[in-house]
């Protein structure tokens, strides 16, 4: 058989022939987690080889499970049960609400303490481990895909020499984004994100003041930070003076997890995409048992609460205040919890350890969402078109669900005050005005109405980076430049230097001139002075 004919035995035979690269991945935690693995189900089906780097303790990457790509785990000193610990201690930190300011200040000391503990004990077990590194260098990747939850990524594709693309939100006060990915943020439009709720793209001029300030202190105690900790730990292990963003900054593509339904309209580099939702999808049919419960609702629909992967449970009297206003609403509905049953639940309320949260979301029967803000679940009720009453936590979820209450699509209230009436009035607020739908179903149509789905693009851009080692022709030239370049002080003091020696000059001359003709006058008005005498 010629080559002509078994090239088309394979076509017929639907067999894909297409380039395939080798990608290795270093993923987040939880959430991040999940956002990724979809992208790597995405370049598998493409016939792509991905092998995914983790750790001994992650928590919550299933490396023991069997799946369509590689997993390598790589030991390290702490052991999952304590890993697991830190990351509980984090979601303790903004959920007792009992502690004293003391208990609060030192809990927080403890929480960045490991965390940093955490992430030195990965990046010295990823780059001090020679055999690890040889066993890279030998497979010839052709591209990182990270998430910079996981440590010492952008040092991993420095030391294996290979492009990297970086999966992430938004950060606080678009940090990372600023700071090392040279990212362009004037404070007169776009809000720094913090814990308030009133900062949006339009602000007053007092809201500009404290937006100022805030990005003021969001930089320096970033700067600070990086500059104690991780750049520390960077040049231990570099052997030279390095920092994080000098590192971070040389990604080749930042894939961003949102889009312009969501995010205020401002400017980015040419190498940040835009991939907010990827890992939507239409929803599959129910279980019997919850498609039972769910039509059982009737007119009246269901309501989907969820507060995300890491929250799992709340303390006693949260929970009774919450079931006792679901109670309340002629809605069914099902709610995920792991805790110990409240005692005020009503019988219009079922709990599960886990739901379909997707395919709840996009089912005809659905009303509103109850969420925390996460990234995911925001998007999945935006591709469904499911108006929300937010419960923000921690991270980005306050300033998320600030966007979602922005544009007309949620109810945010403060769990931490939460009484059963606010609960009940947000949700009949959200269930009976129209508006809310309406805002909702607006972004949808925003989010949908794109040239290339949010999978497709951010596959696409991974395959990009591999076909053309990299794209350095996106990367602005700011990552070059110093601060005092990049803000154009140097400039100005030239500038300044120069006005400064024309007006000296200036000066001299008139002082010059006036001097002369001061002379001149002077003997004029003595020889008429001698001359009157």
């Amino acid at each position: 058989m010629t080559s002509g004919a078994l090239l088309v035995c394979l076509l017929l035979c639907g067999v894909d022939v297409g380039w395939s690269g080798r990608v290795l991945v270093m993923p987040g935690e939880y959430s991040h987690w999940h956002n990724m693995r979809a992208i790597i189900e995405a370049l598998v089906d493409r016939n792509h080889s991905v092998t995914v780097l983790v750790s001994s303790s992650s928590p919550t990457v299933p490396h023991t499970q069997k799946a369509r790509f590689d997993y390598h785990v790589f030991k390290v000193n702490m052991d999952k049960e304590e890993a697991k610990v830190i990351w509980s201690d984090f979601t303790h930190l903004w959920m007792k609400e009992t502690d004293s300011k003391l208990e609060r200040g030192f809990l927080i000391w403890r929480v960045m303490s490991n965390f940093r503990r955490l992430a030195a004990d990965v990046c010295r077990s990823l780059l001090q481990n020679d055999d690890l590194l040889q066993m890279l260098g030998e497979s010839h990747y052709d591209v990182l895909f990270s998430d910079p939850m996981m440590p010492c990524s952008d040092l991993m594709a420095q030391t294996l020499n290979i492009p990297q693309v970086i999966s992430l939100r938004l950060t606080f006060a678009y940090t990372f984004e600023r700071m090392c990915g040279q990212m362009p943020a004037p404070p007169s439009y776009v809000p720094a994100v913090a814990l308030t709720d009133h900062l949006t793209d339009r602000m007053s001029f007092m809201e500009r003041v404290e937006n100022m300030l805030l990005y003021f202190i969001h930089t320096t105690v970033f700067r600070l930070n990086t500059m104690l900790t991780v750049d520390r730990l960077y040049t231990e292990i570099r052997g030279k003076p390095t920092t994080m963003c000098e590192t971070m900054g040389k990604a080749d593509i930042w894939l961003i997890r949102t889009y312009w339904d969501f995010e205020y309209p401002r400017p980015f580099p040419p190498n940040f995409k835009f991939v907010g939702g990827l890992h939507c999808k239409p929803a599959k049919p129910l279980s019997k048992e919850m498609e039972e419960f769910v039509q059982s609702s009737g007119d009246h629909g269901v309501v989907v609460f969820s507060l995300g992967s890491m929250i799992k449970n709340l303390t006693s009297e949260r929970a009774n205040t919450i079931a006792a206003a679901l109670g309340q609403i002629p809605q069914k509905v099902v709610w995920r919890y792991s805790g110990k049953t409240p005692e005020t639940l009503a019988p219009n309320t079922k709990i599960y350890d886990w739901i379909p949260q997707n395919d709840l979301l996009g089912h005809p029967k659905t009303k509103a969402f109850i969420t925390h803000g996460g990234t995911n679940g925001l998007y999945e009720a935006i591709y469904h078109g499911v108006p929300m009453v937010g419960l923000p936590l921690f991270a980005d979820q306050p300033d998320n669900l600030l966007h979602m209450k922005t544009k007309g699509a949620a109810v945010v209230l403060d769990i931490n005050t939460l009484e059963s009436k606010d609960l009940v009035d947000a949700l009949k607020t959200v269930l009976n005005n129209p508006s809310y739908k309406e805002s909702i179903m607006r972004l949808s149509r925003i989010h949908h109405d794109q040239p290339m789905k949010p999978l497709d693009q951010a596959v696409y851009w991974i395959e990009f980076v591999m076909r053309n080692k990299g794209a350095k022709h996106l990367r602005v030239q700011a990552h070059e430049l110093s601060w005092y370049q990049y803000h154009c002080l140097d400039v100005a003091a030239f500038l300044l230097s120069i006005a400064a020696l024309i007006t000296f000059l200036w000066v001299k001359a008139c002082c010059f001139l006036f001097r002369r003709c001061v002379r001149k006058t002077r003997p004029e008005r003595k020889t008429q002075k001698s001359k009157n005498e």
